[in-house]
């Protein structure tokens, strides 16, 4: 009889791996003003340079554990179609109000997550949810620039209400893949290039219908987008996925906040990004209340201790 690795203290080492992966990601909206093209076009590069990896790496687990049926696929590409949504309107987002405040109200995303389990599939709403409700779009609001805005970026407000709507269609995609996840459980890669496939062709389409998407970038771009693609879109989800294994759901999501926090200190540090006062306010706002509803009660962490003393034979 073998106890089961708790999952209810925080270990240093999948502690340390999820952190480093909630560093690289906090880049991204660094990367992606530094590569300097249009939202289509970053977003659409992001995904093919992606799945240079990413579609190797898939066909390897097939190999290893077979292939996934059709429904699986299906439900995986269509998250794709929400990621895409997603890269378009935080890329346009970061454009528009910076860095930093496109990192943060993109956190919505933990909010929105349960209303859409609630709407699509009856799960409880959790109560806190419910009481932060109310705070969240005061805190967007204020991110945003309403009440004045600092220097990171022409479009602020409109930036923040992007920001926002990508949050909304990130919690789709991680609603979508999660369905699929839960159905091939053995498969962790070929859900993530699979929706990588939908989101190319979502920002190929609307790029095309856009304007077109550049291929004659400037070297400076191409270096850009390949480092976006590897670190943001291959290292630091893996990293996020590896670490969160070892640690407990709550304790998680209080780690991942150091994505939006470090965003905007790297704004600032590396695009010269500035934020007023009640700037900095909202973003507080936002990142307390996410963290707020992202900890677990205590009749979770109740739950998770008693589970994690049970033992199971080897």
């Amino acid at each position: 009889m073998t106890a089961h690795p708790t999952t209810t203290t925080t270990d240093p080492r999948s502690a340390g791996i999820l952190l480093t992966g909630a560093a690289i990601l906090a880049w991204t909206g660094i990367l992606v003003a530094l590569a300097d093209t249009d939202p289509a076009t970053a977003s659409f590069w992001r995904c093919v340079l992606a799945l240079v990896v990413l579609g190797p790496w898939a066909l390897a687990e097939q190999r290893r554990f077979g292939g996934v049926p059709l429904p699986v696929a299906g439900w995986a590409l269509l998250s794709g179609v929400l990621l895409g949504a997603d890269f378009l309107l935080w890329t346009r987002a970061v454009l528009d109000a910076g860095s930093g405040i496109a990192n943060v109200v993109l956190n919505v995303q933990v909010v929105a997550l349960p209303l859409i389990a609630w709407m699509v599939a009856g799960d409880r709403v959790p109560r806190r949810l419910v009481l932060a409700a109310p705070v969240l779009p005061g805190g967007i609001a204020l991110a945003g620039g309403v009440l004045g805005a600092g220097a990171g970026g022409p479009e602020p407000v409109r930036g923040a209400l992007l920001g926002t709507l990508a949050g909304i269609a990130y919690a789709g995609f991680l609603h979508l893949n999660r369905t699929a996840s839960r159905r091939r459980p053995r498969h962790l890669v070929t859900p993530v290039a699979l929706a990588t496939v939908g989101a190319a062709v979502t920002c190929g389409t609307v790029g095309t219908l856009g304007g077109g998407i550049a291929v004659d970038l400037p070297a400076h771009t191409w270096a850009w987008l390949i480092v976006l693609a590897l670190s943001g879109q291959v290292l630091a989800w893996v990293l996020i996925g590896r670490g969160s294994a070892g640690l407990a759901p709550g304790t998680t999501a209080a780690l991942l906040l150091l994505h939006p926090v470090l965003s905007v200190l790297l704004g600032m540090l590396v695009l010269g990004e500035t934020l007023t006062v009640w700037q900095a306010v909202g973003c507080v706002l936002v990142v307390g209340a996410v963290g707020w509803v992202a900890r677990p009660g205590r009749r979770s962490r109740r739950r998770a201790a008693q589970s994690s003393t049970r033992s199971a034979p080897v």
